[in-house]
């Protein structure tokens, strides 16, 4: 699983520093959402042509382990 965390970039002057593979302007969430709106990974490497096939697998398991620890907030 580290290997996979290694893909994952975030950088202030790239996305609003929102996680991205690689170092790309591509965002973890944008590969998430086109998964759930039913892309298969070949599908979503035909849309961005410079994502591999593990840097969906590695944002799969960024999302998962981003849900694992919940942010609290004070009221």
């Amino acid at each position: 699983m580290l290997d996979e965390f290694k893909r994952m970039t975030k950088e202030s002057a790239q996305c609003g520093v929102k996680p991205c593979v690689r170092g790309l302007r591509i965002r973890v969430n944008d590969v998430i959402e086109l998964l759930g709106n039913n892309l298969s990974p070949s599908e979503i490497m035909e849309e961005l042509p410079a994502l591999e096939p593990e840097d969906i697998k590695a944002c799969l398991w960024f999302a998962a382990e981003q849900l694992k620890h919940p942010v609290l907030v004070a009221a």
